[in-house]
This record gives C-alpha cells, structure tokens and sequence, in this order.
C-alpha cells in the first residue's frame, strides 16, 4: 500500500516522503482499517516537525483523524494508532475507540467531526458551561478547531464574535455564522470586541492561539467570564497575571481533550452522540474547504503548518470514497 513516512522530524513539505509499504498489522484489540478520508490537524504539523507532545518513534505515518471503513463493512470515525497514521491507504485504530459515522456527512465531514468538533464541545459545554444568550468570543474563527467552536457556539444560542487572521477568512467567519468578525490584521481586536459587546465583554472565550490572543483575551473577558486555553497555534505559551484573574473575577480553564479517552471514554462517547444529532439536523456541518488526493498530503499539512488555510483539508486516498 501507499503511505506518508516521516524519517527524520523537520518542515513537512522537505521531510514526509510517499512510499510503498506494507499493510499494517493490528496488534491486541485493535482493527485495520480501510482509509475513506484523513483530516489534517495542526498537531499533525507539529508531530511531523517534532514539536508535539507525542513523538512517535521514527519513521512513522502522521495523520490522526479519520473516516474508515472496518473489515466487514462498517462506516466509522477514529483517531488512527501511531505510527500506523491516516495518512495512507490503511491505518490501524483501537477497537472500542470507534465511533459510528454520521450518514448525514460525507467522508471527509465525518472524519473531521471528531478531533475539532469533540474539542469544541468539551470547552463550550463540559469545562465553560456556555449558556444561551451569553457571548462567546473564538479565536482563529475560520480555522478547524475555531470554525467547530462558531458553529457550536450558534446552535447553543449564543451569539458569537470570530476572530481571524485577513479578509478571506473573515469572509469565511461570516459564512459560519459569526454575529460580529474581528480582523486582527486591521482592526485593534480589544477595542472592536468592547464595541460588539456594548463595554461589557465575552462571557466564554475559545483561545487555541495563546502568546498575543491571550492578551487580548484577558483584556476583553466579561465579569465572571470563562478564557478556556486550547491551544498554542502562535507558538507562544502565555504566562497569565493570577491577580489579573482575581481583580476581574473571571476564570481560566485548560482543556487537553485527548485526556477524556483515558479519563471518561463515556464522555466521549456521549459527546459524539450530541454531535451527531446537531450534525443530522443540520445545525452544525464540517467546514472542508478542500480535499486533495494521497499524493498531495505533504502539501496539504504543510499548508495547515503555514496558517494559510481556513476549516480542514481533507485527503482523499484513491482507494477511498469522496463522498
């Protein structure tokens, strides 16, 4: 079969090489899967460079989210089990981490439900306690983990400001749903989000940014309001002022998804079942902005590293199904 190797960690255009290798063999209570769809996280990105919390050992296949296909037919999500990544024509994933996938998506729709959809959910709802009628503030809106958050944060009933990064992502934030778009690159984002809000500020703020959107976080959270830490996409881990929370009444919450599959699998479990009723109404659809062949996945992941791209990119293998 075909699959992206990583044998040495560097930029991923210069270092994930195509290649033809052997299937994948399941080991204990794990199933090979047939690869419908790969998702391409940032994380992915920052594994490839060796800059991630996971260093698989070398050489490995990235890509950690997938739709698949089982051996006797199934349709299903999972988060492939390194270094057999999704970035290929089979991986490997445990079996009782599978989830169903939605007949109401596509391929690359339901692989990209899980991994932004799921961490979206869990800040909003399980660590923030998002209320209709509040205001939730999202950073990097027109990404794959932002764009989860706007849509999740609408069919919530909250009203929603986007922060992005130029004009075609806001454009992008727009069409999410986003009730006011903040462009970083032109706009003073403190002073825009004191106006949208009439002084008062953002009662839930989804930050996957870190470094300078910490800041403005801090800056723009509403008495008794929630900043929920996803994430460090700008590279800058922020060191927050604790006497700044104490003074403002606001608080400050980390959320490291991946710890529920260990911690509260049945969470996970229960997530993906509201997520799934929201995706068969129609109240929320993964933003796939583009989906490349197997031979463009090197490109693909170093486009998400580069910041350039909005919502996910999905990689189609051939042997896969496009919808």
């Amino acid at each position: 079969m075909q699959a992206w190797q990583v044998h040495e960690n560097g930029e991923p255009g210069e270092v994930m090489r195509l290649a033809e290798v052997e299937r994948p063999t399941p080991g204990d209570g794990q199933v090979l899967l047939r690869v419908r769809a790969a998702n391409v996280n940032f994380p992915d990105a920052l594994m490839v460079r060796g800059h991630y919390q996971v260093r698989p050992p070398l050489p490995f296949t990235p890509g950690v989210e997938i739709c698949g296909e089982t051996e006797d037919g199934r349709r299903v999500i999972a988060n492939p089990a390194l270094p057999h990544g999704g970035f290929a024509e089979y991986a490997v994933a445990d079996a009782t981490a599978l989830l169903p996938a939605p007949g109401s998506l596509d391929d690359a729709e339901a692989a990209a439900l899980h991994i932004g959809y799921q961490t979206g959910w869990f800040a909003l709802h399980r660590r923030a306690r998002l209320e209709a009628g509040e205001t939730l503030l999202v950073h990097a809106a027109a990404g794959g983990v932002g764009s989860a958050a706007v849509q999740l944060g609408k069919a919530a009933g909250a009203t929603v400001i986007g922060v992005v990064g130029g004009a075609e992502k806001a454009a992008v934030a727009r069409e999410l749903g986003c009730d006011a778009v903040i462009d970083r690159r032109a706009e003073d984002v403190v002073a825009a989000v004191k106006e949208a809000t009439g002084g008062r500020g953002a009662d839930v703020i989804f930050d996957p940014v870190g470094g300078e959107a910490y800041t403005q976080s801090a800056k723009t959270v509403a008495f008794e309001g929630r900043i929920v830490v996803v994430g460090f996409a700008s590279g800058t881990i922020p060191s927050p002022a604790l006497n700044h929370a104490l003074v403002k009444n606001y608080s400050i919450l980390g959320l490291h998804w991946g710890l529920y599959g260990a911690k509260n699998p049945k969470l996970v479990q229960h997530c993906h079942e509201q997520l799934t009723e929201l995706a068969d109404r129609g109240a929320i659809r993964p933003l796939v902005s583009e989906r490349v062949p197997l031979d463009g996945a090197a490109a693909a992941v170093q486009r998400v590293a580069d910041g350039v791209t909005t919502g996910r990119v999905a990689v189609v293998p051939q042997n896969g199904a496009a919808a």
